[in-house]
């Protein structure tokens, strides 16, 4: 099967500087970035900057939107692998779809992006009752991990890390967890978003302890209603 047949093509760009990080967050990320910026400097002593990076935690706190950011950022390519969309009931087929995957992403020096990890990184301890193909299946992406060139970037996302097996997680440098925006990053995030409006629709019911997702779509739809209501007026 060919990659365009596996990956997700997405030439959306997002600018890392747009996104709404966690301190910590911010701080990991900024790091990396000047490591990719500087690889070659660090080559001469024998540095390879952290290219394995695990994004961790609460589903719509932007860990697929990172992984866009990161890669307009360094200019680099990225290659979209949505891990549940490949690993089915033919799980003998996995492993040579994903080396695929791999392959074609390594050549190009690319971002590949591994979504929904969990999938193929299912604990072994937790699939006594699967095959054998499923620890040959864990084993394959171990040894695809450990020969990505250094100077290629992979980056894997889930919602549900205490799902993969340890031997996947110890191969990640960085483990960033996305948790639940407080109140102050959603009241800068909703406040971000109105820029894009008049002033008019501003006025609407913030919510919190929501992802910033949730809180994009609750805005949305709030403005929607507004304008939709305006429009119905002038028809009366």
């Amino acid at each position: 099967m060919s990659v365009s047949n596996l990956t997700i093509h997405d030439e959306t760009t997002i600018d890392f500087d747009t996104i709404h990080f966690s301190p910590e967050n911010k701080n990991s990320l900024t790091r990396l970035l000047k490591e990719f910026k500087h690889i070659d400097a660090l080559s001469k002593y024998d540095l390879a900057a952290d290219n394995k990076i695990l994004l961790y935690g609460h589903t719509g706190c932007g860990k697929t939107t990172t992984a866009k950011a990161i890669a307009k950022h360094i200019n680099k390519k990225i290659y979209i692998l949505d891990l549940s969309t490949i690993v089915s009931a033919r799980l003998g087929e996995t492993p040579k779809n994903v080396a695929t995957v791999f392959k074609k992403a390594a050549q190009e020096k690319a971002v590949l992006f591994i979504d929904e990890f969990d999938y193929l990184g299912t604990s072994r301890s937790l699939n006594q009752k699967d095959s054998a193909e499923m620890q040959r299946l864990v084993n394959s992406i171990i040894q695809l991990i450990d020969y990505y060139p250094k100077d290629a970037l992979l980056i894997a996302a889930t919602n549900y890390s205490n799902a993969i097996d340890s031997a996947l997680l110890r191969r990640f440098q960085l483990k960033l967890k996305f948790e639940l925006p407080t109140k102050e990053e959603l009241n800068t995030y909703y406040d971000s978003l109105l820029e894009h409006f008049p002033k008019e629709y501003h006025q609407f019911s913030r919510a919190y302890d929501i992802s910033y997702a949730e809180a994009k779509d609750r805005l949305h739809q709030a403005i929607k209603a507004q304008i939709i209501n305006e429009e119905e007026q002038k028809l009366l």
